[in-house]
């Protein structure tokens, strides 16, 4: 532990596991040599940026709890999985259009205010709880997308939703400041939502919550931890 310096790795070409977590790193221009590393976990360093050179077999990418402010440069075509939650990212503007591959994003605990730059055809799963999120904008692209968390944010509007999310089934929108039912309305556009978590928003506090949020959404199977014909 405690390394700094990882440039003794160059020579070792054939790596394909990869795990330095929980060091002092700065640089991972060291690991552009490793052209056949498939996963990379770097959690609990000090990187500040991301970028590094365009790997062809990575698979697989955690960089959590760094110092990363941005999520430019990352361009590994084969990426399918990457987290980068518990960083200082404060938007996703910068993000590659060409990680065609990835299919689950994890940006828990950072700083972002909107979720622009998203534009990801091919994600399933996305992770933007605990930032600052107050404007939801570029949805409309993610059309394969299953799950989305959006717990512990600042928003009080659900502008931003599409009826070209048609794969969306799981939505955590806990701890937010939606306060009207009008807004809850806004979800009708999406046509398989089939578990809404919406407790510890100002809205839940009303005594018919439920009933209200289920005329708006009658299709839901699920809201909060309970079934929906409860």
């Amino acid at each position: 532990r405690d390394l700094t310096d990882i440039s003794p790795l160059e020579c070792f070409i054939h790596l394909r596991y990869v795990d330095l977590s929980e060091n002092k790193l700065q640089d991972l221009s060291p690991l552009s040599s490793l052209t056949h590393l498939l996963w990379l976990k770097m959690d609990g360093n000090l990187l500040t940026s991301a970028q590094m050179q365009e790997l062809p077999y990575l698979q697989i990418i955690s960089f959590a709890h760094n110092r990363i402010k941005n999520m430019e440069g990352i361009t590994h075509p084969h990426l399918a999985n990457l987290s980068l939650k518990g960083n200082k990212i404060q938007t996703a503007l910068g993000l590659s259009q060409a990680l065609y591959s990835l299919r689950i994003l994890e940006l828990r605990g950072n700083k972002l205010e909107s979720t622009a730059g998203l534009n990801l055809p091919k994600l399933k799963k996305l992770y933007l709880a605990q930032n600052a999120i107050r404007s939801l904008e570029g949805l409309e692209a993610l059309e394969q997308l299953s799950t989305l968390h959006l717990r512990d944010n600042e928003l009080e509007t659900l502008d931003g939703f599409s009826s070209s999310m048609k794969c969306l089934q799981y939505l955590n929108l806990r701890n937010n400041g939606i306060s009207s039912f009008q807004e809850v309305a806004k979800l009708q556009v999406l046509p398989v939502l089939q578990a809404l978590v919406l407790m510890d928003n100002p809205c839940s506090d009303d005594t018919s919550y439920r009933q209200e949020v289920l005329i708006q959404l009658p299709h839901l199977k699920r809201l909060d931890k309970e079934p929906a014909e409860q």
